[in-house]
């Protein structure tokens, strides 16, 4: 049996950014080949960093896929733990090590036999920043190995060890990253009526997308406009003639996300026109729409959890956090679990540390819960 904690660890410190997980590549495929050695029913399909590995039925009647996601974030690890990120402005701060680690784990635990049904293994590259399983589906990686279901979990610190959750209906938002860029005329702070104030009408627009949420969203539905970056001016007496901020929707329905972007591209033409600067607005989904359960198989599962001695199975309200698993979703119907990790520390923030006791029970219960499903 393999060191599942030496991997997490391992794993943890070499985060890298989607599309140039080349360390985790190598060290995924080490691991994998060291499990499948020897095993005629496993094949295994590479595309740049991410890696599919079908594990062949004995009479299969159906594909039963498992996702995980390898991508770090730009972010600067402070744990101080010995284990801490070597890659400089990099950390797993999404618990993707986790992840992966777990997904090994399963791996194994399923190939000490031949399982009756078809068991792919995703092992996703990009998923924080350019929908790696979209770009995978997209280029046909798949074929005759697409699942007709599909599972995969997220990692929570909020929720303690032995807790797992989900629900029947959307678990996360589908996201939309917005880039914005205003551009007028700079000049002298001292001579105004020369020059064409950027900064300014990038102020007015953030104040004004507020009525977005207010105004244009249902209240029962909700929605979320953040833009957390924004970058003007030089000098303290130097008229800005740029104005670039970066931000993000997200909302439960597509629907929603798709009146809400409407909605901030009407604003953002309109105060260009008002301030006579001109307008460069990116919006970016792609992969992103909404993580929506299919409600019969998420009951299964639930079900299933409710019976396991060990596991608090909680039904649990969608959150605002967006993952690309929702656009696999939208293909294939499926569920995604939250996982309890007792960590003291928020997703994506650099002292974020899950509590490893969650890998042992994560294998043992979703590893129950895919044997299950392949062998029924």
């Amino acid at each position: 049996m393999i060191d599942y904690q030496k991997i997490r660890r391992d794993l943890h410190q070499i985060p890298e950014i989607g599309l140039e997980e080349y360390k985790t590549h190598a060290y995924l495929m080490r691991v994998i080949d060291e499990l499948t050695a020897g095993l005629d029913f496993v094949e295994i399909r590479v595309w740049h960093t991410g890696i599919l590995v079908f594990i062949k039925g004995s009479a299969p009647t159906k594909t039963v896929g498992w996702r995980t996601d390898i991508d770090g974030l730009p972010i600067v690890e402070e744990t101080g733990l010995a284990c801490a990120s070597q890659h400089e402005g990099r950390m797993h701060a999404c618990g993707h090590d986790m992840h992966m680690t777990i997904a090994l784990g399963l791996l194994e635990l399923l190939t000490t036999e031949q399982p009756k049904n078809n068991l792919p293994f995703l092992f996703q590259p990009a998923e924080e920043n350019e929908a790696g399983g979209m770009l995978m589906y997209e280029d046909g990686v798949f074929g005759d190995w697409l699942p007709d279901e599909f599972y995969g979990l997220h990692v929570r610190p909020d929720l303690k060890v032995g807790e797992i959750a989900t629900n029947t209906k959307t678990l996360f938002a589908g996201t939309c990253e917005v880039k914005l860029t205003f551009k007028g005329k700079g000049g002298h702070a001292a001579f105004p009526q020369d020059a064409n104030d950027a900064l300014v009408a990038a102020a007015y627009f953030v104040t004004q997308i507020q009525t977005i949420v207010s105004r244009n969203v249902d209240p029962i539905e909700g929605a979320v406009i953040t833009f957390g970056e924004l970058h003007a001016g030089t000098t303290n007496n130097v008229i800005a003639e740029t104005a670039f901020l970066h931000g993000t929707i997200r909302t439960l329905t597509q629907e929603m996300n798709l009146l809400t972007q409407r909605r901030l591209q009407e604003i953002a033409e309109g105060v260009a026109q008002s301030f006579g600067v001109e307008l460069d607005l990116e919006l970016k989904q792609g992969g992103y729409l909404p993580v929506e359960n299919n409600p019969e198989l998420a009951v299964e599962c639930m079900n299933f959890f409710r019976n396991e001695n060990g596991v608090h199975m909680i039904e649990i309200s969608p959150a605002m956090t967006g993952e690309d698993f929702g656009y696999l979703l939208s293909k294939v119907k499926g569920v995604m679990f939250w996982l309890g990790i007792d960590s003291l520390y928020a997703l994506h923030h650099p002292q974020m540390t899950p509590n490893e006791a969650a890998l042992p029970f994560a294998i043992d219960k979703f590893g129950k819960l895919l044997k299950a499903k392949v062998n029924e």
